[in-house]
């Protein structure tokens, strides 16, 4: 099959163990970013097997209707930039692997590794020092304080208990399974939604988006929180009400915020407020971009790839595509 992989950025997958996988197919990568519908079409024009590394790219109806040979799009995870309806009336297979089992640890290292960086303002710090400033205020410890989890996934559960080997109390707000699973692992539910936000000193988010979790948190609840709390999004820009966190930031409540996820990606606006805010630790969107979690949600993909190439298509999300197939 003549295979495609967009947005490979630093020319990583070729480098992967798992990349064997595909030797027996031409495959074809780009290291660049576009969104451009002329571009894209031009370099997928004899493409078959479409690879997607996560949203870097939308692939909407209008793309799709010129990809004529395209049969095929792999990938791992939520899918909410790819038009699912165009793809099942053009006859093309999405296969996307929700990876059961074990969480990102990647994801959940970078959330923890952002609390920290806000906590004791390391950036800011570093930026500091870098212009001879020595020492830039008198921050706060961790240890005793309440590490809000809202969503109780995998994800979310690697970080409360990364929270509790740094001493901090675990408070955990999400739908009724999931406050049964945190029970089970030794967690404190909160009363409400509500009582999250005003009750902890850290907040993390961790749910998937989609039709029901989008703008799930509003500026209300930001601003219903302490002062000195710290709101933390490493999942999805698109779980807070667009623009509620920068005014609720700008307003006192919380005081602190450290985000990996972004309205609009890649986020390339140098004047977007949150890069302005000195209480504010931002990265790239990076939770997951380890060579380890590459491995993971790589050879995932490809053995998609694999199935359909030997007509077994696997964790297919537009059935009807089959049903189709199979009729003609």
């Amino acid at each position: 099959m003549k295979i495609a992989i967009l947005d490979d950025y630093f020319d990583t997958v070729r480098t992967l163990a798992c990349f064997a996988k595909l030797a027996a197919h031409e495959v074809r990568i780009w290291t660049d970013h576009t969104q451009d519908d002329d571009t894209l079409a031009e370099r997928l024009r004899d493409t078959e097997a479409l690879v997607l590394i996560r949203e870097r790219t939308q692939i909407r109806g209008a793309l799709l209707r010129r990809l004529e040979n395209l049969k095929l799009i792999s990938q791992r995870s939520v899918y909410p930039h790819i038009d699912i309806d165009a793809c099942t009336e053009r006859g093309v297979i999405v296969s996307s692997s929700q990876h059961p089992g074990a969480p990102s640890y990647a994801t959940a290292e970078l959330t923890w590794g952002l609390v920290l960086s806000a906590a004791r303002r390391i950036p800011q710090q570093m930026i500091a020092l870098r212009a001879g400033v020595w020492q830039t205020g008198v921050w706060d410890t961790l240890r005793g304080k309440t590490l809000g989890i809202y969503g109780y996934g995998r994800i979310g559960a690697a970080v409360a208990g990364y929270g509790k080997a740094f001493g901090m109390n675990v408070l955990v707000w999400a739908r009724e399974a999931s406050q049964a699973a945190a029970r089970q692992d030794g967690h404190a539910v909160a009363e409400s939604k509500r009582a999250l936000f005003e009750q902890c000193d850290v907040i993390s988010l961790h749910m998937r988006l989609v039709a029901a979790t989008r703008g799930i948190v509003a500026e209300e609840d930001l601003r219903s929180m302490k002062p000195t709390a710290m709101l933390v999004n490493t999942s999805r820009a698109q779980l807070i009400a667009s623009g509620a966190l920068v005014n609720a930031l700008r307003a006192g409540r919380p005081g602190l915020a450290a985000v990996d996820v972004y309205e609009t990606e890649p986020m390339r606006d140098v004047a977007n407020p949150l890069l302005a805010m000195d209480n504010v630790v931002c990265t790239p969107h990076v939770g997951y971009v380890t060579r380890d979690e590459y491995e993971i949600q790589f050879s995932d993909i490809f053995d998609q790839i694999i199935a359909y190439a030997a007509g077994q298509p696997v964790n297919v999300v537009n059935p009807d595509v089959l049903r189709s197939l199979a009729r003609q």
